[in-house]
């Protein structure tokens, strides 16, 4: 009868161990769970109250005027002319959703949603592939389930509207992409490492701060093997310059002065420098919020209310820099432990950053025993958690921000608690033979 079951048993424990360790079947369940929090939760159901700004924020206006006919422009609802504000890739995907069903419609919403889903379950992807070459097959697949499964993962694709998934997995492609340049020969891998920075560029202008360190990483590591490449980088970096220099052109044509991509740093450098910067993002400045800096923004144009908004940061900053020296160290923390939350209950405020500075623990630990170890691409991701951030250490940090190096931080992290599951499994045997001598 044991046998029997045990017989019959077998298929599905089979079947379940293909399935746990495939990262086909997690991107599968990875994706299913998102699509299905978008219809449980009614995520895709945005208020209208704001005039629609919550269903993509200046993403969302931009796109609306792209499928109005109005060309890129007016990143805030009333017309303020051609922008740069936001870079251009993620706009004009949602403006091809809005042609297709519909400006600031439920249907819209469920679709960029679900390509944001598709953008983080695709993630578990490369996840799985650095994991496994830099630690184990073991820490691949608890790295992808952890990715496919955390439900603060899965809020961010199925809540906002915005190239944070996308991000996220363009970033963690590319550092599997760098960790695999010193074994391949050819030129296919440096153009498709210039083809992901242009992309990313086009996405996340905020994810070039790594672009030099990755690059420099993968020429110390082939020149090491002893193989050349400075062809490769000079093809890459054609690439890569021929997918951003029509946007380029484009932003010389229209502001007649050099743009590289984006235009806003100085306004959001003003909205964490000023009179009452304590740190976080004094959202109440920002043209969206304040009427004042509308029509101040709609009266001088984009470019002159940006040198404004920057002018008035820098002397801000130059007046006291102790005092900016003290509110990058906040900014510092909170880009790692969560930053305060005047919305919530002051316990669920405390609960989320409580978890959000566990798992800055674990990274950080896990990062030191790796280097300790001296696992392969550990350097790398060293470079990548010290450069990223450091821009939002400077201007403001909100959580969203932290998302593109995610994946990375759960790698570290389960790559953590499996080398303490190794030392707790090892010193069994020792404390039960300790037992039996005595």
């Amino acid at each position: 009868m044991a046998a029997s079951r045990a017989d019959s048993a077998s298929p599905l424990v089979t079947a379940w161990a293909r399935i746990r360790t495939s990262p086909g079947w997690i991107v599968a369940i990875a994706l299913l769970l998102r699509a299905g929090w978008i219809v449980v939760g009614h995520t895709y159901k945005f208020k209208s109250t704001d005039d629609n700004f919550g269903f993509g924020w200046e993403m969302g206006r931009i796109g609306a005027s792209l499928a109005s006919g109005h060309g890129f422009s007016s990143p805030f609802g009333p017309a303020t002319g051609p922008t740069a504000w936001e870079p251009p890739l993620y706009p004009y995907l949602t403006a091809g959703v809005f042609l297709l069903f519909g400006i600031y419609s439920k249907a819209s919403a469920f679709v960029l949603l679900m390509l944001n889903s598709v953008f983080s379950a695709l993630t578990c992807i490369p996840i799985f592939l650095i994991a496994r070459r830099m630690f184990s097959e073991k820490v691949a697949v608890g790295s992808a389930w952890a990715w496919a499964l955390l439900p603060n993962i899965i809020f961010w694709c199925t809540r906002a509207i915005w190239e944070t998934s996308l991000a996220a997995l363009l970033l963690t492609t590319i550092v599997w992409l760098a960790l695999t340049l010193e074994e391949r020969d050819g030129w296919r891998p440096w153009v498709q490492f210039g083809l992901l920075w242009g992309i990313t560029a086009l996405s996340s202008t905020s994810l070039l701060s790594f672009l030099p360190a990755a690059g420099l990483w993968a020429w110390y590591r082939r020149t090491r093997r002893g193989k050349r490449s400075f062809a490769g980088v000079v093809l890459a970096s054609v690439v890569f310059f021929a997918c951003i220099t029509p946007w380029l052109v484009r932003n010389y044509e229209i502001f007649g002065k050099f743009i590289f991509i984006r235009d806003n740093f100085g306004a959001e450098l003003r909205l964490g420098n000023g009179n009452g910067a304590d740190g976080t993002l004094m959202l109440y400045l920002d043209a969206t919020h304040d009427v004042y800096a509308m029509r101040q923004f709609q009266a001088m144009g984009e470019l002159p209310y940006i040198a404004m908004r920057k002018q008035q940061a820098l002397d801000y900053i130059r007046a006291d820099y102790g005092r900016f020296a003290k509110l990058s160290v906040r900014r510092f923390v909170y880009f790692w432990a969560g930053s305060p939350k005047d919305t919530q209950p002051w316990w669920m405020s405390e609960a989320k950053n409580s978890l959000f500075l566990a798992a800055s623990v674990l990274m950080f630990w896990g990062l030191g025993r790796a280097l300790r170890l001296r696992k392969p691409g550990a350097w790398l991701l060293l470079w990548l958690i010290l450069l990223y951030p450091a821009v939002y250490y400077f201007v403001y940090c909100i959580p969203r921000y932290r998302h593109p190096i995610e994946p990375e931080m759960a790698i570290l992290g389960v790559f953590l608690l499996t080398e303490a599951g190794k030392r707790t499994m090892a010193s069994a045997p020792d404390q039960s033979s300790a037992r039996e001598s005595v």
